[in-house]
């Protein structure tokens, strides 16, 4: 993916693939590859590819900044409009977020979020939030329906709650979600290195066809999944095969649900870019979060908080990359009269008149919103010290809570913990901090692992996680994220000192109580003194990791080769007898779940059908897929509850 081309809507490279001959398209993937790598000449808003000498493709950009149309995307060879250049000039820009073909705010608010999933990933996989405007199952355009010929329930009870009596999804809806579980399903058969540019076509056309239908959490998940792999084939840095996995697992969940016509309307989800009236507000700023999305956006995300403890961003994040987010550091908020910027607001607050409110809890800027800057507050006093008054086992329960969404996600998830540890040691990528608790109390505090929320070059995360591993013993306030598929583990965006002063930073009066870790570099000056700081037990073994070291491993190696090799690499254990050792261990282990799951999804991998003639078939995907995807969200699930028991508060001596 070359990130200095424009966004791309997924039916205008749907399109131009499909318009290719079956010659063009065994070649896309070379193109593709060879295209990524080329110079791009910038003309205002137009982008140019010169693909040979008597070729060059040009991208115009509509307003929103994405390549909504395909007259936008123009190629100077005799071929064109199928030709292969103009095909994979198309496959190498990234993709867009589905609402920014009607609404450039949309696409923005999207790539926050995904970047927030991936952090929690920072990573891993966390359910992206829907927003909510359209009515939930309401389609927007007609789709033809025809017969569901995909999955029946894939995994039996969803084990959601909702409506009594909910309307199930419409006809075209539910041959949409076919479509889905078809693409997704062919995906899942081929694996990695056979999804090239035709199969991920394919996954575009049917998210276009979801949301024409309304499906956005099916769309959505979409998305990511050919983000995924396009970051799993070019073997970018910053990809993780358990992102890949998480995707498809979400995308034939929800799909195989919808076209079983499962009437929980989470399934159905809604569009981000619904703001509602929120009236009168005040909000404390938190924190800054720069954002790099892979799909080519940068920006900054800023944290506040109201007086009532519910928990709200303003983002300003656009096409640009690692520059962008730098630079977004001090622009202006575009929310009532756009006299503050975001450094100001992470350590000032608002008071808004005409608020409108997203679901996911995005501030709107609507011509009707009214901001005045306030005195910002501390985090000792206010909303903010209330932050920190929570024991830290509790935060996180509450946000591991589950809840009736269909990825299982509580009314806290994703939210920020507020804490104070002190530093006790450092290995590998990150701290190991333990919980400061109160004198008195009947609980020893919890050790924790710290890891950089993005450990991009050009952001400050990782020096500052240096810095500070360089000095065991000292105290911090600390705001971050709960890192959801990691035991015990946060990811700070921001720290401050503690109140009593202790061994702690010494942050300068401008900085307002806190250093935002991703934007402010902390310096030899910002420390107590090393004879100052009280020494500490550093743990003297790595603590243990229950999801890493659980037997889970072999059905998590499956379930991941599956993906990464498609459907063959899969078979493989139940070719060379390695199956039945490691459903022995699994069993033996008490994990008998796991053991019959990982025969299951070997022996289905392996099967193979012949004709009269006694030829090979083609072995039935949408099996093939059902038994993965038992095995995936099995895993999920069972990991899920590994890190939650991490969190658990040890009992004092």
């Amino acid at each position: 993916m070359n990130t200095e081309l424009p966004p791309v809507a997924p039916e205008v490279v749907a399109a131009a693939v499909e318009q290719l001959t079956s010659r063009l398209r065994r070649k896309l993937d070379a193109a593709i590859e060879t295209y990524a790598t080329l110079p791009v000449t910038a003309d205002g808003t137009v982008r140019r590819v010169r693909c040979g000498e008597d070729a060059e493709v040009t991208l115009a950009p509509g307003p929103s900044g994405a390549v909504t149309d395909p007259a936008q995307a123009q190629c100077s060879c005799l071929l064109a409009p199928r030709c292969l250049h103009r095909a994979a000039v198309l496959g190498a820009a990234p993709v867009a977020d589905a609402d920014a073909v009607a609404e450039p705010a949309a696409a923005e608010a999207d790539a926050v979020t995904e970047t927030a999933d991936q952090s929690s990933e920072g990573g891993g996989e966390a359910a992206e939030p829907d927003g909510g405007a359209r009515e939930s199952g309401t389609p927007v355009d007609d789709v033809t329906a025809g017969p569901t010929t995909g999955p029946t329930d894939p995994t039996g009870p969803t084990g959601l709650t909702g409506p009594t009596n909910p309307p199930g999804p419409t006809a075209a809806q539910v041959a949409a979600a076919a479509g889905l579980w078809a693409a997704a399903a062919a995906v899942l058969a081929a694996g990695v290195p056979g999804a090239g540019a035709v199969p991920q076509a394919e996954v575009l056309r049917a998210a276009h066809t979801a949301r024409l239908a309304g499906l956005h959490r099916a769309e959505a998940a979409a998305l990511r999944v050919v983000r995924a792999l396009r970051a799993a084939r070019a073997r970018h840095d910053g990809h993780r095969l358990a992102d890949l996995v998480a995707g498809l697992r979400e995308l034939l969940l929800t799909s195989g649900l919808l076209a079983a016509s499962d009437p929980h309307p989470a399934l159905v989800g809604t569009a981000r870019r619904s703001y509602l009236p929120g009236g009168g507000l005040k909000v404390q700023g938190v924190c800054r979060e720069p954002v790099i999305s892979a799909t080519g956006y940068g920006g900054v995300v800023t944290h506040v908080l109201a007086d009532d403890g519910r928990w709200f961003s303003v983002s300003d994040v656009r096409p640009g990359g690692p520059a962008r987010a730098r630079g977004a550091a001090t622009a202006t908020v575009s929310l009532g009269s756009g006299s503050v910027d975001h450094a100001q607001l992470s350590r000032g607050g608002l008071l808004i008149s005409g608020a409108t409110l997203s679901p996911d809890g995005r501030l709107g800027a609507g011509k009707g919103v009214r901001a005045t800057p306030v005195p910002g507050l501390s985090w000792t006093s206010g909303p903010l010290a209330r932050l920190f008054a929570r024991p830290l086992a509790q935060a996180a329960a509450a946000r591991l809570a589950p809840g009736d969404d269909v990825a299982g996600a509580g009314p806290e998830a994703g939210e920020l913990i507020g804490c104070d540890v002190v530093v006790v040691g450092a290995a590998e990528d990150h701290l190991f901090a333990r919980e400061l608790t109160p004198e008195g109390a009947d609980r020893e505090g919890l050790l924790i692992r710290l890891v950089p929320a993005n450990s991009h070059p050009e952001l400050a995360h990782a020096a500052n996680f240096r810095k500070l591993a360089s000095r065991p013993g000292l105290r911090l306030r600390l705001v971050g994220r709960l890192d959801p598929d990691r035991a015990a583990t946060l990811r700070p965006l921001a720290v401050g000192p503690v109140p009593d002063g202790t061994a702690t930073l010494l942050l300068p009066p401008e900085w307002a109580g806190h250093a935002d870790l991703g934007y402010d570099r902390l310096e030899g000056a910002h420390f107590p003194p090393a004879g100052d700081l009280p020494p500490v037990e550093s743990p003297t073994a790595l603590p243990p990791d229950p999801v890493t070291e659980a037997p889970l491993w072999r059905l998590r190696r499956l379930v991941e080769v599956a993906v990464s090799g498609g459907r063959r690499a899969a078979a493989e254990p139940a070719r060379d007898g390695a199956r039945a050792s490691g459903s022995a261990a699994l069993r033996r282990s008490g994990f008998r779940t796991a053991a019959d799951l990982t025969e299951a999804l070997a022996a289905e991998a392996d099967r193979r059908g012949r004709d009269v003639f006694g030829r090979t078939q083609q072995a039935d995907p949408d099996a093939y897929a059902r038994v993965w995807l038992s095995a995936a969200v099995y895993l999920s699930g069972t990991e899920r509850a590994l890190v939650e028991a991490t969190w658990q508060p040890t009992p004092a001596a």
